[in-house]
This record gives structure tokens, sequence and C-alpha cells, in this order.
């Protein structure tokens, strides 16, 4: 089936790099997209955004003279975006916690890592068009639900020599600037707990 997937589906990828795009070109064949078009930079993506919206944009971060993180929020906050509600996948080599948050609180949809795999890519397309978030909108943000899931954290830990519960330092339980994986990152975007991880044949 995956290999039919994507045949509808036109997707725009935005990367200054050539092999980027390559690759990615590459792959999204591999999965059956038949219609892709790219663009080296956020301004020309704006451009061809607004002339013909695709679909779907794959966008890079780092780009000159528009990057990733401006386009997307032009196309979730600025008047003349033709799709306000277009999912959005940003790919990147950095995966600091706070660049996470950057993404998510942009309106991204989907956060994939360099170097992209087939089974990745799939799986977050895959999030994007059959499990999509609901859209909200407040004062300070349109795009996709970024509530999570209420978790609780214990932050007691048990001596056991002793049978007593010592406090944890909260602080030193997680660094807030730690690189996060693939899996932490799909979590972390999707908090209704719907994300799947559909695997390539």
């Amino acid at each position: 089936m995956w290999d039919t997937y994507l045949r509808n589906v036109r997707v725009l990828i935005v990367d200054d790099q050539d092999f980027i795009r390559s690759l990615l070109r590459h792959i999204l064949g591999v999965l059956g997209c038949t219609n892709i078009t790219d663009a080296s930079n956020g301004e020309a993506a704006w451009f061809a955004i607004r002339d013909n919206p695709p679909d779907l944009l794959i966008v890079d971060w780092e780009m000159e003279p528009m990057g990733g993180i401006e386009l997307v929020g032009k196309i979730r906050n600025d008047d003349t975006s033709p799709d306000r509600f277009m999912p959005i996948i940003m790919i990147t080599a950095h995966s600091e916690r706070p660049r996470i948050i950057a993404a998510r609180d942009a309106g991204v949809n989907e956060f994939v890592m360099k170097p992209v795999s087939a089974r990745t890519l799939f799986s977050r397309l895959n999030a994007v068009i059959e499990h999509p978030r609901r859209f909200v909108r407040t004062s300070e943000y349109f795009g996709p639900d970024r509530r999570r899931k209420r978790t609780f954290v214990d932050f007691e830990r048990r001596d056991t020599k002793n049978k007593k519960k010592a406090p944890v330092d909260a602080a030193k339980a997680t660094d807030p600037n730690k690189e996060m994986d693939q899996g932490e990152i799909n979590e972390f975007l999707n908090p209704s707990g719907k994300d799947t991880e559909a695997g390539v044949a």
C-alpha cells in the first residue's frame, strides 16, 4: 500500500542543499509520490506557495535569506497565506530540546532529524495525513494543538539502604538543552498519543 499512499499528494521540498533535495525526492519517489517540487530557500518557497500551494511542505531549518521557522510563521500567520492549515514537516540536523520547542511553537506538525531515512519520513507523513492534530488559535499562536498529555514525574527516589525517600534535584532530572532522539521528538509533538510508527515494507 505504501507505494501508492502518496501518489496524489503534492509535496514541496525546501532545503538549501542540492544533495538533500535530491535525497528527499528519491525517498518520496520510492514511497510513491509523483508530484514533487522544490525550492532552495524560504523566500523562493513562499512565492511558490502563494502561486501554487502544495498539499504538504517539507522544510529545512537553516536557510538564507529566509529560514524554515520564518517560512512556517508566514504560512501560519500571514494574511496572504493561501493555506494556513498546510501540513509542515521540518527537517534539521539539530535536535536540541529548545529547537524542537521553537519548531513546535512556530506551528510545525512534525519534525524529522537528519540524516533522513525512508522509514522515519514515511512515519511522519503518515502521522500528518492519517492522524492530524486539530488546529488551535490563541492571541499569540495559530497551528497544531501544542498541549501535551499530562504526565506526572516522581521527584523522589528511594534510598534502598536506609529505606527512606530522598529528594531528587528536579533541575538535574532532565537537561533542558539535551538532544532528543526521533522517538522522543515524535512523542513530544503528538500530545494526543495517536502517534504511529508506520514502517516501510
